[in-house]
């Protein structure tokens, strides 16, 4: 099991920017594909990015295409994720997931159930 920990999330104004971290624990995170998911009120979790263990290769919704880049540092086992342009419907709670079993270094999953391990989630508030 791997511990994940988000930080970065916060209150901005339309058209604003924010960049979330998700710091993991363990040795093996290099080997981990990872995720970026989030859950508006009254609504289900949406995967909003992933990227393979070595990172040339990343997902995105197509909310978010052209506005978030997802990126990871596997020295420093930590994933990031850059929100610029943020909409009022960015509005939701943030959650970074891990799937410790990727097909292989290229490789990234979009279903949910893949992911093994969850942060606690960030809130992140969009103003308009």
């Amino acid at each position: 099991q791997v511990q994940l920990v988000e930080s970065g999330g916060g209150l901005v104004q339309a058209g604003g920017s924010l960049r979330l971290s998700c710091a993991a624990s363990g040795r093996t995170f290099g080997t981990y594909a990872m995720g970026w998911i989030r859950q508006a009120p009254g609504k289900e979790r949406e995967l909003v990015a992933a990227i393979s263990w070595s990172g040339r290769m990343t997902y995105y919704a197509e909310s978010v295409k052209g506005r978030f880049t997802i990126s990871r540092d596997n020295g420093k086992n930590t994933v990031f994720l850059q929100m610029n342009s943020l909409k009022p419907e960015d509005t939701a709670v943030y959650y970074c997931a891990a799937d410790r079993e990727p097909y292989g270094s290229n490789s990234y999953t979009v279903a949910l159930r893949d992911y093994d391990d969850w942060g606690q989630g960030t809130q992140v508030t969009v103003s308009s």
